[in-house]
């Protein structure tokens, strides 16, 4: 069960995103790269907030150029989409699987004809004219978020609001909306932590002391503020930022046996922030076999684990969703944006594509960009939606 936990509070940095992806570890997926795509405009002829496109010389109304996107992918379904994802203009974007507790509700089916990570991609790909507050109207007034597995989805614009020390705030789809009223809004405010799991989003209150939160959901934003506070001087680095955010990332309360079923262990997810590779006797078996695999593949070539990520994707023909192999934290992603809406996207690779352990740090990658039109001239209205 994947984790994301998000802050305001440092001071040197607007955002700062944690990510586990709890997946089955043999679920063929991409390193991060860059890629371009064209954005899919909604309005014929102009942009997505309904402004005219300015017209060329022949008069007639340019598209928008390409979106630079950079994430990883899911190469086992067509949509090949992904779980996080940031553009160069800072359309951010992050998903969790809402966990189905009845397999058999046809409205809430567990693997759907769509897939999540297309959720993802919609926003990234989105024309970068619409707003958040319109792609959210366009997501549930259309019922684009129907037809897929359960799902809660964090995006927004990664803008500083002019003249304030704040972003603009990130929106909360789930297909357990059913109107736009009823979606939260986030990071709006200087020095909140929020988190978010496989449930629906419950923001702390006073009301429910946090009580109804999951543990790895209460135990996330304990341990983020506390690095935040250790970690909010001068003298720290971004190097020492990160350490501090991965071991975060790696707190394990999972049982120490990791031969038990699936079945048995799924109700012990929300329990632990990561979770470390799990499963019966025929998962266990699969594994030994992709591990085989990738050993005769590698035999006579000196390739570490670490370049051997790249793989051919398998045929999306598993009914029930990909379900090969023992089931645990497969990546972990910590996004930093500074006040000059600089972005640090480091991700850590912590299994090759055969079901090896990568040792720590040996499958990272980071990227580091500026986001373009970092400052925004827009107000947030009362729900923390943009004017």
């Amino acid at each position: 069960m994947c984790i994301v936990l998000l802050t305001t509070a440092h001071p040197k940095y607007a955002l700062i995103v944690l990510d586990n992806r709890d997946e089955y570890i043999l679920r063929p997926t991409s390193r991060p790269h860059w890629w371009t795509t064209q954005p899919e405009s909604h309005i014929p002829g102009g942009s997505a907030n309904g402004s005219a496109r300015k017209p060329n010389e022949a008069g007639i109304s340019s598209p928008p150029g390409d979106v630079h996107i950079l994430s990883s992918r899911d190469l086992q379904r067509a949509e090949r989409g992904t779980w996080l994802g940031i553009t160069k203009g800072g359309n951010f974007a992050v998903l969790t699987n809402y966990r189905e507790l009845d397999s058999h509700n046809a409205a809430h089916p567990v693997h759907a004809q769509r897939s999540r990570g297309g959720m993802v991609t919609a926003w990234l790909r989105a024309d970068p004219a619409e707003s958040t507050a319109q792609f959210v109207h366009r997501m549930l007034d259309s019922g684009e978020v129907k037809g897929v597995g359960g799902f809660s989805l964090i995006c927004g614009k990664l803008r500083k609001v002019k003249g304030e020390k704040n972003i603009e705030p990130l929106a909360i789809i789930s297909n357990r909306c059913d109107h736009v009223d009823q979606v939260p809004w986030i990071c709006g405010q200087r020095g909140q932590t929020y988190g978010l799991s496989n449930a629906t989003y419950l923001e702390p209150t006073a009301e429910n002391n946090n009580a109804l939160l999951w543990p790895k959901i209460r135990d996330g934003i304990d341990m983020l503020n506390d690095a935040v506070a250790a970690t909010s001087g001068s003298s720290s680095t971004e190097s020492e930022l990160l350490d501090s955010f991965f071991k975060i990332l790696d707190s394990d309360k999972f049982p120490s046996d990791h031969t038990i079923d699936l079945d048995d262990g799924l109700p012990l997810l929300k329990n632990s922030i990561f979770i470390p590779a799990f499963g019966g006797k025929e998962h266990q078996e699969e594994m030994r076999e992709a591990q085989h695999r990738g050993d005769v593949e590698r035999k006579g070539h000196d390739s570490p684990a670490a370049e051997t990520l790249t793989m051919v994707a398998r045929p999306d023909d598993q009914p029930n969703g990909f379900e090969t192999g023992l089931y645990g934290t497969q990546r972990q992603t910590i996004l930093l944006v500074d006040w000059d809406g600089n972005v640090t996207y480091t991700e850590r690779a912590l299994w090759d594509s055969n079901g090896n352990p990568i040792p720590r740090g040996f499958g990272d990658e980071t990227f580091k960009f500026k986001i373009e039109g970092w400052e925004s001239s827009r107000k947030p209205r009362a729900n923390g939606a943009m004017l």
